[in-house]
This record gives C-alpha cells, structure tokens and sequence, in this order.
C-alpha cells in the first residue's frame, strides 16, 4: 500500500537559497521512494511531501533522511512549543481519492494507440493484396 511522508520546515531568513540549493544537492538511497515534492507555504516555510511504495520504505529512509537533515539544521528556525526544527508525519494511504482517474485516461489512450496500430495493419494487407 502507498505511504505518504510530510515534513514542514521553516527556514532562517537570507538562507531560503541555500536551503533549496542543499536539497537539489542531496545524495543518498531511498528504496521504494516513488517521488518528492516541495512545497512553498508562505514566507520561509516550506513543506516536503514523499510518496512511497509502502510504510516500511519510509521507515528504513529514516537514517538516510536524518543524515540529511543533520546538513542543513543551521538553516532552519525552531518552529517552539516543543515541535522542534522540523515538524514530519507519515503514514499509509487510506483513501486514494484520483487513483481511477489517471489510469482511466492512461488506459483511453492505450486503447487508442492499439487502434491506430490495428488500422495501420489492416491498411498494409489491402495494400499488398492489390
């Protein structure tokens, strides 16, 4: 089952560049990492969100991740009241609420390419028979 991953961070101010700059930079191994995606949320915060092929994934990231992290905690703000540098949930899709839609329309045109490729067949036959 999917799992989701999400991180808000807010960051010092005049270090928003490096910040993003460090994570287009970052290396490491994140097996059953589908995508990640980061998100401006408003003056300085900044929100991660990672697909995953299933929780387990994100579990066994976590060294990794944190490894990452430890790089640029000197670029992020406290967010208090004992939340900490960074502010992560994750967990298990329980509702896919768009799942049908793209692969009904990935299927369409799947549909419309075998079409195309059946009409191109039967075209070349006639041809040959004349």
């Amino acid at each position: 089952m999917t799992a989701f991953n999400v991180v808000r961070f807010r960051v010092k101010p005049g270090r928003e560049d490096d910040f993003l700059q460090a994570h287009k930079n970052m290396k490491g191994t994140f097996p059953g990492a589908r995508r990640f995606s980061m998100i401006k949320t408003g003056d300085g915060g900044y929100c991660i969100i990672g697909e995953w092929d299933n929780f387990s994934s994100i579990v066994e990231a976590r060294p990794n991740m944190i490894a990452n992290l430890d790089g640029i905690r000197d670029m992020l703000m406290d967010f208090g009241m004992g939340v900490g540098l960074t502010d992560p949930i994750s967990g298990d899709t329980v509702i896919d609420m768009w799942a049908g839609k793209p692969r009904a329309a990935k299927a369409k045109g799947a549909r419309k390419a075998k079409a195309k490729k059946r009409a191109m067949k039967k075209t070349k036959k006639k041809t040959r028979r004349k």
